[in-house]
């Protein structure tokens, strides 16, 4: 993915959502969910890579260069983002 859109930046990858488990941001589907997620012929464990069916809680991590995390932002509500705004100020400060 780096190489293919040209990122100048690392991309974190979280298998099976081991490390969102062990900070408490990983969460099981209910059945009624997976059979409503199926009906929509949405494969989770297939997109996962995973038997499981758990999904991260969407969460921003911003870090500085020497590995300390400045700000978080996690929601199980997956509608509530930071503001873009925001973001970019935090981003900033980091510069």
């Amino acid at each position: 993915m780096i190489e293919k859109h040209k990122l100048g930046f690392d991309v974190l990858h979280d298998p099976g959502n081991a490390y969102a488990a062990r900070q408490g941001l990983r969460f099981q589907l209910p059945d009624d969910l997976k059979e409503t997620y199926l009906g929509f012929s949405i494969d989770l464990p297939a997109a996962n890579g995973d038997p499981s069916w758990t999904l991260a809680i969407p969460a921003r991590v911003v870090a500085s260069s020497d590995g300390v995390v400045r700000a978080v932002h996690a929601d199980p509500d997956y509608t509530r983002r930071p503001e873009p705004a925001a973001s970019l100020s935090e981003l900033a400060l980091l510069a």
